[in-house]
């Protein structure tokens, strides 16, 4: 009797030890609390700000996720933005490959592949940008080109309004003129 006790207690003390740490029981949560709320496909967002309509941004694939340690709406697949005047009328639009929504800072980070595009036809290309929605601009700290009719500028960190018409360049590497 007592032999069979000692032997369920190292059979105990076995198990306990073999079994699963704390570290891998929250990482294991943290896969379960990590999945989207909320998955939708061509979906089509629209805002507006006191009755004007602000931007569109459509979305092949959004996933939304809501936990305290992830409170974003990731879009993988990439997006497409377009930027309006108080006249209903294009500005601007934002191409990128991939978007992450921070929903706390209420801002966008569209990267890889990004491009925005002007009604003057002024083009802006870089790897990151972010739109900061509470403020109505865009901003980059990588490096950007920005080509237009007459010159193509190139450098490190960037920031416009988000009808891409009153920029600047932070850190110019090169002005290229276009003029003959």
């Amino acid at each position: 009797m007592i032999r069979n006790s000692a032997a369920l207690g190292i059979l105990f003390l076995l198990l306990v030890a073999c079994g699963p740490k704390d570290e891998e029981i929250k990482k294991a949560a943290s896969v379960i609390y990590d999945l989207p709320v909320e998955v939708g496909s061509n979906v089509s967002i629209v805002y507006t700000d006191s009755g004007f309509l602000k931007a569109k941004l459509f979305a092949p694939l959004l996933e939304r996720f809501a936990s305290e340690a992830r409170n974003q709406t990731e879009m993988a697949d990439g997006i497409t933005a377009y930027f309006y005047d108080q006249n209903g009328h294009v500005t601007s639009y934002i191409k990128s490959k991939y978007a992450v929504r921070d929903e706390r800072e209420r801002s966008i980070t569209a990267r890889n592949d990004v491009n925005v595009i002007n009604n003057k036809g002024d083009t802006l290309r870089t790897e990151e940008l972010i739109w900061d929605e509470r403020a109505d601009r865009i901003y980059s700290e990588k490096f950007v080109r920005i080509t237009s009719p007459d010159k193509i500028i190139m450098g490190s960190g960037f920031e416009s309004n988000t009808a891409f018409t009153k920029f600047k360049v932070l850190n110019i590497t090169g002005i290229i003129s276009l003029n003959k």
